[in-house]
């Protein structure tokens, strides 16, 4: 008997481990306050909890509709109608997806050919482009940043309009920004939609973080910019909006004819997401308050652990919308970016993700970011372990 397993090609050779998982293991290994994978350590709103209990007890327990439960759909709808002023017909244009990172998967896979181009904006989220490979499409990367504002992370509309070539199909962006915390202003996705204009080039906008914004500014949505709402999937997430990571729901709003062919990839891929988290959610939505408030709530954090970082010896970079802070270690090591997470989590008990991660050339700028969605002690006990550096 051939009890050999048969050896195969990988569809991703040169994708690995993640640097989340490592660092987050390495953390728990060294009794470290993980400030490295993004997601909160304490609990959501209770009512949350309860309304999808109520849900299950109802019965509403079998499959939902293939795009989403209708209720669903129209909450999702109406706010983003209330909030940027753009109707999406919750019928034909909002779909239910298990999370984020599966819907910008399926509408890659819906939109991108063998040989098309799609522009990515380094540093990025680490499922883009293997995204973009397993459709047979070809990563175009483009760094952010320039400099007339080092350190800002800011796009450069010079080197993406170079970039655009008659093989572009799509373009990812991603507002408020993983992993540097950068947020596009308006004029910036004014200058995205004159620059799209006479293309035929795709948007997939990545809004998970739609909700933290700081300092008073808008979060500005493609949904906002006809001529970008004309040609985007608008992707956000109520795992990040409600504290509720580990649920994976999202949704993408798109116009009619994207959602269809979304839809056509959507339904082999995932079909369909867990039915009384999706009732649950809508009944939590008919109250505005939650994700109203967010920027506050983590403002808050943010400002907290921005105070403390200032008896470091770390610069911090600007820190506009998400809950990520990064900060330059050049006055605190002479050790790259990895090894010096590597060594924080070890020595001084606190993880943090080196930024050369999301770079597909490993860019080493001697800058990493940490997480500051947890509780107020786990801010505070982390602070007191970096203020040895």
């Amino acid at each position: 008997m051939n009890t050999k397993t048969p050896a195969l090609t990988s569809r991703l050779p040169n994708v690995g481990t993640t640097i989340f998982t490592v660092m987050s293991a390495l953390a728990a290994e060294k009794g470290a306050v993980n400030l490295g994978q993004g997601f909160p350590d304490f609990d959501c709103d209770p009512r949350l909890v309860d309304a999808v209990t109520e849900a299950m007890k109802k019965g509403l327990n079998q499959y939902p509709p293939m795009t989403g439960v209708p209720v669903l759909r129209e909450a999702v709808a109406a706010k983003i109608s209330a909030l940027y002023g753009h109707a999406y017909d919750a019928t034909t244009e909002i779909t239910i997806t298990a999370g984020a990172t599966q819907a910008i998967l399926t509408a890659i896979l819906a939109i991108v050919h063998p040989g098309d181009e799609v522009i990515v904006l380094e540093p990025c989220y680490d499922s883009y482009v293997p995204n973009i490979e397993l459709a047979g499409g070809v990563v175009v990367r483009v760094p952010l940043g320039n400099s007339a504002s080092p350190g800002t992370f800011r796009p450069d509309f010079t080197k993406i309009a170079a970039a655009i070539t008659p093989k572009t199909r799509a373009i990812l962006i991603n507002s408020p920004h993983n992993p540097s915390g950068m947020v596009w202003t308006r004029e910036e996705m004014q200058q995205l939609q004159e620059l799209l204009d006479p293309t035929d080039v795709l948007v997939i906008s990545d809004e998970v973080y739609e909700h933290m914004v700081f300092d008073g500014k808008a979060h500005e949505s493609a949904a906002r910019f006809p001529g970008l709402a004309a040609r985007s999937f608008i992707v956000s997430s109520f795992g990040k909006t409600y504290h509720v990571t580990g649920w994976k729901v999202g949704y993408v709003a798109a116009p009619a004819p994207l959602t269809a062919e979304f839809r056509k990839v959507h339904q082999f891929n995932v079909f369909t997401v867990n039915t009384p988290v999706q009732y649950g959610l809508a009944s939590y939505m008919a109250d505005p308050k939650p994700y109203l408030e967010l920027p506050a709530f983590y403002q808050r954090k943010r400002d907290l652990f921005r105070e403390g970082l200032k008896k470091t010896r770390f610069r911090m970079l600007p820190g506009e919308g998400t809950y990520f802070q990064c900060v330059d270690i050049s006055a605190v090591s002479d050790l790259n970016e990895a090894e010096f997470c590597k060594w924080l989590t070890s020595e001084i008990g606190v993880a943090a993700i080196p930024l050369s991660a999301f770079y597909g050339n490993g860019f080493d700028q001697k800058v990493v970011r940490f997480c500051f969605a947890k509780k107020d002690e786990t801010l505070n006990t982390a602070l007191e372990r970096l203020a040895k550096l």
